[in-house]
């Protein structure tokens, strides 16, 4: 009798390209489902398309009787399209979005009604909070939160509802959600970084945070997938032998892009383009079946809420497909997993990115100003940068040969290091015209001709320049970029603040002219940044030898890593700048430790099941048939069977060794599971999660994959790696 495993391997080689039909020209149907700053201009008064503007640009509170205006003439331009309902659309802390559907339609009585939406509607929700993540923050049942409006992010049109971007936040107040931190964030970096700005220019009165995220992920057929009780459960797989060719011969790299694949791609896209998401490119990436998708640069807030409707929309799309998308770090054991660069830099509102050179000495000086203010921030604050990418899906990838390590350092290419190098060694103090001459000619006058494109792409590097921007390369690829977005420009904010101190106190003090405070203070920090720096391997032995030296933290584990997120110095950045209060920060670090331990926990018994329930019933009913075999063979050679049946016996035998592993290790597993539970201390159940259940998995996976390679093809009962990753 087949096999789930044969019937999912059939139905997926019947899986045909879906055709597809394009909506439209890119550029003709791009934000048709967004109301944006087009759509606002034909939709609302002029005062009301100011009011709203002010608000995306400088802050400025919309009047409720301007949020009337709004929301009538969003129903207006929704119900065009044919949409029934609204919600108020968030990012809980619970790495998913979250929506609630209500519907336009009111009764007026006596069998009339009407499609109604105010804006009262518009700027506020009262969603049940009860089931989100707290940390602690309200008891269950007080179950009363707030989802508030964002006017930054456009509302749209997702099937036939309006979407709402909004906030997220507890009765008390307390932010339950990615972005309100985030928008504080950003409003601090905007601050520090447009004061630091008009050292160099007075003109310029803000400066935006940007983003582009890379996106990668894995597209496995989606009869195949729903196979897989691990992927299923855990998105990822728990146990599986390697094929005997995976990504070894780099084939699959920049490749031709199976049909199958790009008629989902070019669906999704378009998806995207109606949703205002300037998604540009596609490839496939390093592992089968791997691929990836990047948009343009976009505001950080805006891009945040665009990567995670993506991460919605790929699935929908994906089944259409018949695909399933693993958005997981590591869904495979020994091929490639998946990341989620965020490419981050800042622009002034006089179109100036900051972290790129400019053609003048001056404007060179502030792209140093930046550029060195932001290593010496991640200097100074790597172990919460490492913090906030920490999760029990990123922990299977950094550091596994194939991605950023565990250690946070920065990588700048042997060019920048050299100017950096010039410029630490010009004299303390007051510059002579000499001097003053070396720095604006010899030194920052050949940035120009150093940077575009200078660096190399030092892939082990986790935080690396890369021409006119940083690219965080460690976030994950399940991640939501809100988290390490909040981190990086919550510590260049600080960065910039206390550089600012400094420049001044030493024109006041020390009677310096600006030009020379400013570069004294950058001297000092390219002295005291050095250790962040590393331009080698960074999946070497050596270099966590080296790290250790330098001081730098190697936090492996979540629960190592999170402790930063509660550190004194961390619960003091976030006050100080009014990104997040104590309560809030620890209420974070409580649900993330409290997930950890969850996903662990969850893991442990899809294992468990199937070990016990799949693979051990399979390898005995095979051990069986052996049995049988060499009972046959007795009887019929009689003293001669044992040289006969030496290999059946050898295998019967092996099959028995590695059923014992698997019940042996599994009632370890459970035993240590169960241990784990009775802690009360969140970090402590974690820790014990991290350090005596999980390593059983290793133990138990062993067991199961050699069982894989023993047991007749005919009979084993879950879909191979060789069947998962090579869809066409």
């Amino acid at each position: 009798m087949a096999t789930l495993r044969f019937h999912a391997v059939k139905k997926s080689m019947a899986h045909k390209p879906i055709s597809y039909t394009p909506k439209g020209r890119r550029s003709d149907i791009f934000g048709q489902n967004v109301f944006n700053e087009n759509t606002m201009r034909q939709y609302l008064t002029k005062d009301a398309f100011e009011n709203v503007i002010n608000a995306i640009k400088d802050g400025k509170k919309i009047d409720r009787s301007v949020a009337d205006q709004v929301a009538s003439s969003m129903k207006d331009w929704a119900l065009t399209k044919g949409v029934t309902h609204y919600t108020h659309w968030f990012q809980p802390l619970t790495g998913a979005t979250a929506e609630k559907h209500d519907a336009f339609f009111e009764t007026l009585g006596e069998g009339l009604s009407i499609e109604k939406f105010d804006g009262n509607q518009l700027v506020q929700q009262e969603p049940d909070a009860s089931s989100f993540p707290s940390g602690g923050i309200r008891n269950t049942f007080e179950a009363r939160g707030y989802t508030a409006w964002d006017p930054s992010s456009p509302a749209f049109i997702y099937g036939t509802t309006l979407c709402i971007p909004t906030i997220f936040v507890a009765y008390t107040g307390e932010a339950l959600d990615y972005k309100t931190p985030l928008l504080r964030a950003l409003n601090a970096v905007d601050k520090a970084a447009t004061e630091v700005c008009k050292y160099f220019d007075k003109n310029i009165k803000k400066v935006t945070s940007s983003l582009g995220w890379e996106q990668e992920y894995f597209l496995i057929d989606k009869s195949l997938a729903a196979s897989r009780p691990d992927i299923t459960l855990t998105g990822r797989t728990l146990l599986g032998h390697a094929p005997a060719k995976g990504q070894q011969l780099d084939d699959h790299y920049f490749g031709s892009i199976p049909n199958r694949a790009l008629n989902f791609m070019r669906d999704l896209e378009d998806e995207c383009m109606l949703l205002g998401i300037p998604v540009k490119t596609r490839h496939n990436e390093v592992a089968p079946n791997q691929f990836e998708l990047a948009p343009i640069f976009e505001e950080a807030n805006l891009a945040v809420d665009h990567n995670s409707l993506l991460m919605d929309i790929m699935g929908r799309v994906a089944s259409k497909h018949h695909f399933k998308v693993l958005l997981h770090e590591k869904p495979f054991a020994g091929i490639n997993g998946s990341g989620k660069h965020n490419n981050w830099s800042l622009s002034t509102d006089t179109g100036v990115n900051l972290l790129k050179p400019g053609k003048t000495p001056m404007s060179n000086l502030q792209f140093l100003t930046f550029f060195v203010n932001t290593i010496k921030a991640v200097h100074d604050h790597e172990e919460l940068l490492r913090a906030a990418i920490a999760s029990a899906s990123n922990d299977h990838r950094l550091g596994a040969n194939e991605a950023p390590p565990a250690i946070l350092s920065v990588f700048i290419g042997t060019q920048l290091t050299k100017v950096l190098d010039e410029l630490e060694g010009v004299t303390k103090g007051k510059l002579s015209p000499e001097e003053k001459t070396e720095l604006k000619l010899n030194v920052i006058g050949k940035i120009p001709d150093v940077l575009l494109d200078n660096t190399d792409r030092n892939r082990t590097s986790p935080f690396a320049f890369t021409g006119n921007k940083f690219e965080f390369r460690a976030v994950g690829s399940m991640a939501n970029c809100g988290n390490p977005m909040t981190v990086l420009n919550t510590i260049v904010a600080k960065q910039l603040k206390d550089f600012k101190i400094e420049v001044d106190k030493l024109i006041d003090k020390k009677d310096l002219k600006k030009d020379e405070a400013i570069f004294n203070v950058i001297r000092e920090y390219i002295k005291a940044s050095k250790n962040i720096l590393f331009e080698g391997n960074g999946y070497s032995e050596a270099w966590e030898k080296e790290a250790k030296k330098r001081g730098l933290s190697n936090n492996k584990t979540t629960p190592e890593a999170l402790k930063a997120k509660i550190s004194e110095k961390a619960l003091k950045l976030f006050q100080d700048l009014d990104v997040m209060s104590e309560i809030e920060t620890k209420a974070r670090y409580e649900i993330e430790i409290e997930a950890y331990s969850m996903h662990i926990q969850i893991e442990g018994r899809v294992l468990g099941d199937i070990a016990r329930n799949h693979i051990v019933p399979t390898a005995v009913k095979y051990q069986n048939v052996l049995i049988e075999n060499v009972q046959g063979l007795k009887a019929i050679f009689e003293g001669e069977f044992k040289n006969i049946a030496k290999e059946q016996i050898g295998l019967i035998q092996a099959i028995s060794e590695h059923i014992e592993g698997i019940n042996t290790n599994v009632t370890k597993m459970i035993t240590a599971r169960k241990k784990a539970n009775a802690i009360e201390n969140p970090e402590e159940k974690a820790l014990a999660y991290c350090h005596k259940v999980k390593p059983l998995f290793d133990d138990i996976r062993y067991h199961c994959d050699k069982l894989e390679l023993l047991v007749d093809d005919e009979v084993w009962p879950l879909t191979k790696y060789r069947e998962l990753l090579f869809t066409r």
